[in-house]
């Protein structure tokens, strides 16, 4: 109560002392001149960004007093009261800035939000796997909070603020992860993210030469791209903990997708068995990832970026980002990518660097361009979408016909434009799952089939002087992938049609007056 009250008697003399300087700058106007008031700075921001300055703060720390319990003491009275000073002192500080420097206060709050949702996630997260899952009611409430803190992490902000607001999440989620490994798994993990940084900004470099991005654009969606790998990272760990999801009139029981597909296929419904039954089903549970990544990296480009676009190249080049950080950030988070590599083939009594570089090379050049490709193809799609109308008004005025939508439009009195953008996000999804889920299949093909054939001559059993052992059937996907996906992509890229600026996608109200 005491510090609270004292927060409260600042806000209120801070308030006052602005409304007191006004008056004296009020006063002084006429003997005065402005660019001599202007010069002594004798403003202190205005009362409604002292008064959400402290609100913000007073937030945190009611938030940090459960939110950051592991993390930093807060089991006993005297910690709680360090916690308060440290957030009174902090929203003092912030203050100083904002009066100092008048963009901070964007920065400032943004900073607020990002770290406010990273706290209530960190909440919600540790309610989830409390042992609480059967319990109906706070599943429900549980499952809510999650969803409005997501959705509120991508709000309707400008680009800078939005850049802050996830970079703000992503250090504090970064940190925690930090705090919580063992100093070996914290060294391996320093190391890999220092190495995935390199091949990250490589890619980002190579696809912004087509046109200029600004920089903050261009963080807000390598930021997304990254955040968009928490909805296959969650499911995962609630498989990993066997926890069965109880809600009011039904139960959900995660399952491992291999598990399923083969149970799906295996079953009465196909009764495929075997060699094929393994195959299919393997190829089936990619599909089910693929599905879950490209609608992630999907949802989060389009709702970081969707008024950001002028182009159908912004949108297919953004979109891009948005796949070079979420490959970054699986680069860091799966223990079996760039972990692996830094604990197995650097930290050991004799590091070996010939073997680091090329599994580095080798996932940092694949995988990531299977990202790029799938994600890229999406953007493309999602571009057509977005500037449906005058991409039809050119293409009519060019005399082609759009059959789906045209043809729709005249037999059943369809909307063109409402259906040529769901044809075309359709399209776009579907071509970036299977893009997805086929190279992980063909990747894993080898080790599937009897005998794990690891080139072209031992797939067809050909003799030992045979060309085709020079071939390894990990060519195979990666020249499709790599070559093929570059090839399209800048193909897609050079059309005219696609340079073409069309403008930023607004929304506007219409008022009709209404005749007596």
């Amino acid at each position: 109560m005491v510090i609270v009250s004292f927060i409260a008697f600042l806000a209120v003399s801070l308030i006052f002392s602005r409304l007191w300087l006004g008056i004296i700058n009020a006063s002084l106007i006429e003997s005065e001149t402005l660019e001599s008031i202007e010069k002594r700075q004798p403003y202190l921001p205005s009362a409604k960004v002292i008064f959400g300055t402290i609100s913000g703060t007073i937030v945190l720390f009611l938030l940090s007093i459960r939110g950051l319990e592991g993390v930093v003491p807060v089991d006993s009275p005297a910690a709680v009261l360090t916690l308060a000073v440290f957030f009174a002192t902090l929203a003092l500080v912030l203050i100083a800035v904002e009066q100092r420097v008048k963009a901070a206060r964007e920065y400032v709050f943004s900073c607020m939000i990002g770290s406010g949702i990273s706290i209530a996630l960190l909440n919600f997260e540790r309610a989830l796997f409390s042992g609480s899952e059967g319990n109906p009611f706070f599943l429900t409430l549980v499952v809510i909070g999650v969803f409005l803190s997501w959705r509120f992490l991508f709000g309707p902000w400008s680009a800078h603020v939005k850049a802050t607001v996830l970079g703000t999440f992503i250090f504090w989620l970064g940190l925690l992860m930090f705090w919580s490994d063992s100093p070996d798994v914290r060294m391996a993990r320093i190391l890999a993210t220092a190495v995935a940084l390199v091949p990250a900004g490589i890619w980002c470099g190579f696809f912004l030469k087509y046109h200029y991005q600004r920089t903050s654009l261009v963080l807000l969606m390598f930021f997304a791209g990254m955040i968009s790998t928490a909805p296959i990272l969650f499911y995962d760990k609630i498989v990993r903990s066997g926890i069965e999801l109880q809600f009011f009139f039904f139960r959900i029981v995660p399952e491992n997708f291999n598990r399923t597909s083969s149970v799906f296929i295996a079953g009465d419904l196909f009764g495929i068995t075997g060699v094929r039954s393994t195959l299919l089903a393997t190829l089936v549970s990619f599909m089910l990832v693929g599905v879950i990544e490209e609608c992630s990296k999907f949802w989060v480009m389009r709702h970081s970026g969707k008024k950001f676009y002028t182009s159908i190249d912004d949108a297919m080049q953004l979109s891009i980002i948005v796949a070079i950080g979420f490959a970054f950030a699986e680069n860091i988070l799966n223990p079996t990518y760039f972990m692996s590599f830094v604990r197995e083939y650097l930290m050991g009594s004799s590091p070996d660097w010939g073997a680091f570089i090329g599994n580095v090379m080798g996932r940092a050049i694949l995988t990531n361009m299977v990202h790029i490709v799938s994600t890229g193809v999406i953007g493309y799609f999602f571009g057509l979408a977005l500037f449906a109308r005058p991409y039809i008004r050119d293409k009519h005025a060019a005399g082609k016909v759009l059959w789906v939508s045209d043809g729709l439009h005249a037999f059943f009195g369809f909307p063109r434009k409402a259906v040529f953008r769901m044809q075309m996000i359709f399209i776009g999804v579907a071509s970036g799952v299977v893009l997805h889920g086929m190279f992980n299949f063909l990747v894993t093909f080898p080790d599937i089939i009897p005998g794990n054939p690891h080139t072209l001559a031992d797939l067809f059993n050909l003799s030992t002087s045979s060309p085709l052992h020079y071939i390894p059937l990990l060519m195979i996907p990666s020249l499709f992938y790599v070559v093929g996906g570059f090839w399209l992509l800048t193909e897609i890229f050079y059309q005219k049609d696609n340079m073409k600026e069309r403008g930023h996608l607004i929304t506007t109200d219409s008022f009709v007056t209404v005749m007596s």
